[in-house]
């Protein structure tokens, strides 16, 4: 940083303040990287292969591009890619030169993104150049957004650019906006800033052992949450990004072997379509890290998912906390429980993440719920991975954070052990009959039986009930639809009145994260 901002800093906040204070911001951790394991190898993508200094030059010579572009600090760029070498770029090359990162899901309509891009106000949009054709019909309506073809343009344009740096002045300053995946009606942009991404890195470094030999696999979209953060953490660690244009089950399997990848991150239905592939657990041998999270996993596949080599921790949290808030942190007394106990108690969301500070669950008159196991109140989170607010939506930020403390939507139960179990998203929940049913519940009964792959619950109106439950099913290959045979299922497990009163049976529609999208289930069954 200039000398002339310490100065002023000083001045401000007293004579010793520069001595003791940096604005926290995640491109540091690219520049200690290339400092410290320069010839490392920091990123594969095919081909490809760069060591941290390569990598680090390359970002540096992103932002000098994108200021030749005419991107000033604090304007918008979009990327519009899969994981690849040039999503992973712009994770640094972006906020080196002072811009705000706009990352935008692949899997999302034109008119989609187009709003998005018109909402953030972005002024650049660099693409993969598989997606050239897509990339230029989604900005036809845009004339303010300049086309950066990641291919020969983007290499070009490195290689002419010097490299540039852009201080950060403030640590709580906009860095990215991440769209939320707009289930309940148009996309919101998340506010992230430098100091809770920073910190969020520092925490999924904290808690699953990252180091300078780790060998991450992006089966994880970059564009949700960034990535959870792990952009960052991993390089904080000088660890290895391994990159994953899209996730090819039994590639999926070759790269962990090949590339002796220790751990990746996933939404339950990746693991899902692993534990069913051709070659799965197929050459890994050895145990690989996995944190799960977007919905909770079943008892039954995180017990799968064992027997395969997998070390599954379960992650919660929203695109509004920088994604996981909370984890279910694993207790050495529970190594001798029976395998079944052990998969129920990975299977809940667990206790605040070291940077998330406070985590509650709170009735209806804001007090505390008893930490019985049993009593449902909404999860409320503050600290330092909340985001600012929604981008251009001073009514929904105020209405998530009543208090000072940004309410989820999500109902949960605090159990003796302090750690948080999800019951439902509060819109979620079915009340028939004056009976609240969790969806969540009802889910994880229907998976547990070995016909099925996945599950959804959705209530439908019933003039007598109010509400009933309906289910839509994926089975595994060649098993039969039987809906009788699962709802008898349900019904040895669970009440009488919790038993869907109908079962569908197909491909479930999801987010790029791996949330079922329910409004549109909802949508075929009213």
């Amino acid at each position: 940083m200039a000398s002339s901002a310490r100065a002023g800093r000083a001045d401000r906040d007293g004579p010793h303040s520069s001595l003791s204070f940096e604005p926290l911001t995640p491109t540091a951790f690219l520049d200690r990287a290339a400092a410290v394991h320069a010839d490392r190898l920091a990123v594969v993508d095919g081909a490809l292969r760069l060591t941290y200094h390569q990598f680090h030059d390359r970002c540096l010579r992103l932002a000098g591009a994108l200021a030749d572009l005419g991107v000033r600090p604090g304007d918008r760029v979009a990327v519009l890619a899969p994981n690849t070498h040039l999503m992973l770029e712009a994770h640094f090359g972006v906020l080196y030169g002072g811009a705000v990162l706009v990352t935008l899901n692949t899997r999302l309509s034109a008119d989609e993104l187009r709003y998005i891009l018109d909402h953030a106000g972005c002024r650049v949009l660099l693409h993969d150049p598989d997606l050239a054709g897509f990339a230029a019909t989604i900005v036809r309506a845009l004339p303010g957004v300049r086309l950066v073809d990641g291919g020969a343009e983007y290499e070009r344009l490195l290689a002419a650019a010097p490299p540039r740096r852009v201080p950060v002045p403030d640590e709580r300053a906009l860095m990215a906006l991440n769209y939320t995946s707009g289930t309940t009606g148009r996309p919101k942009g998340v506010m992230y800033h430098h100091r809770g991404a920073y910190l969020q890195s520092l925490a999924m470094v904290a808690h699953f052992g990252l180091r300078a030999d780790t060998v991450y696999l992006w089966t994880l979209p970059m564009f949700h949450c960034n990535g959870w953060c792990f952009t960052w953490a991993v390089t904080a660690a000088g660890g290895t990004h391994v990159c994953l244009p899209r996730v090819a089950p039994d590639r999926v399997w070759e790269l962990i072997r090949d590339e002796r990848v220790t751990m990746l991150c996933a939404a339950p239905t990746v693991l899902v379509s692993l534990a069913e592939a051709d070659a799965a657990g197929a050459g890994a041998g050895r145990q690989v890290t996995v944190a799960v999270g977007g919905a909770p996993p079943s008892p039954s596949l995180l017990r799968r998912c064992a027997a395969l080599g997998f070390d599954v921790t379960h992650l919660y949290g929203l695109t509004e906390t920088f994604g996981p808030a909370a984890i279910c942190d694993w207790r050495p007394e529970w190594d001798d429980r029976p395998a079944a106990e052990q998969a129920t108690l990975r299977a809940r969301q667990g206790v605040a993440n070291v940077v998330s500070c406070e985590l509650r669950v709170l009735d209806a008159d804001e007090r505390d719920v008893p930490a019985d196991g049993e009593t449902v109140g909404e999860v409320a989170i503050r600290g330092n991975n909340v985001m600012l607010g929604y981008y251009r939506d001073e009514a929904a930020t105020r209405e998530a954070g009543p208090g000072g403390w940004f309410r989820t939507g999500d109902l949960g139960v605090r159990h003796p052990d302090g750690y948080l179990q999800l019951r439902d998203r509060a819109k979620d929940v079915i009340i028939s009959g004056g009976e609240n049913i969790s969806s969540i519940e009802v889910e994880a009964v229907l998976c547990s039986h070995p016909a099925v792959l996945e599950a959804a619950v959705v209530a439908v109106p019933d003039e007598r009930w109010g509400e009933r439950p309906v289910a839509f099913v994926t089975l595994r290959p060649g098993a039969p639809a039987d809906p009788d045979a699962l709802r008898a299922h349900v019904r040895a497990h669970l009440a009488a009145f919790k038993v869907p009163d109908h079962i569908e049976f197909g491909d479930l529609p999801k987010t790029a994260s791996g949330k079922v999208r329910k409004v549109e289930l909802r949508a075929t069954v009213r």
